[in-house]
């Protein structure tokens, strides 16, 4: 209730300072995004907008925008609103791992991952950037690539639940089911839901392998067994 209430306060102070100025940018910007949090995206788009025809670099507005469109799901326009913010700030990673994430999504595989490398260029420690390009590599079809990302992501972010899921996948698609079983233990224990049929697809690998470790097991006691009575021999030997 107080968020709330501190919320419209804000909006309630933007709209008065665009009352005295209505052609303040930052105003209209601060204004957009109180409106965005609170889902009223219609009013926001409009807030934006005229941030960026009264502003100069008003770049963060056209990300914002994408972000809007994205919850409308037109990922066209979230494409085109963050191509318009890095060329604003052709510097700005954020507008390039935005472009990237549209294009995975919309299954244009080269353009997502030509946007997530220069992302990573520009910032190499953006941990979703790296997640949405070692998935882009997955669709690829570069395994090598897509491990080596999802390891780099893994040790900027060891908690990060998406990205053990991830390499687990890339794990089982190279034939290594026991990492892809400890890497998908590990996606569950930080509380990602797991899909049910990618488990069902570890499930005879896990079977094996616990039959493999018991089959270990029983060895190395017989192995113990034998050498106890090795050593009992010898002791009676040497009486």
């Amino acid at each position: 209730m107080d968020k709330l209430k501190n919320v419209e306060e804000f909006i309630a102070e933007q709209k008065l300072r665009l009352l005295q100025k209505p052609d303040c940018a930052t105003s209209l910007y601060n204004l957009g995004v109180a409106l965005m949090s609170e889902g009223k995206f219609d009013e926001a788009i409009d807030a934006f907008e005229e941030s960026i025809e009264t502003g100069v670099r008003m770049f963060e507005s056209f990300v914002n925008l994408g972000y809007i469109y994205y919850k409308e799901g037109d990922l066209e326009k979230v494409v085109k609103a963050n191509q318009r913010a890095v060329e604003i700030e052709p510097r700005y990673a954020r507008g390039y791992s935005n472009i990237g994430f549209a294009y995975l999504q919309m299954g244009k595989t080269d353009e997502a991952i030509q946007a997530l490398e220069k992302a990573l260029e520009l910032n190499p420690n953006i941990v979703q950037a790296m997640c949405n390009l070692a998935n882009a590599y997955l669709q690829k079809g570069d395994l090598e690539k897509s491990l080596e990302m999802n390891k780099k992501m893994l040790e900027l972010a060891p908690n990060f639940a998406l990205g053990h899921n991830n390499l687990a996948n890339v794990y089982y698609s190279i034939g290594e089911f026991e990492k892809a079983i400890e890497s998908c233990d590990k996606a569950i224990e930080l509380g990602f839901d797991v899909h049910p049929d990618f488990l069902k697809l570890l499930e005879p690998y896990r079977k094996k392998i616990k039959k493999q470790a018991n089959s270990r097991g029983k060895k190395k006691q017989a192995i113990a067994t034998e050498n106890k009575k090795v050593t009992k021999k010898k002791e009676k030997k040497n009486d």
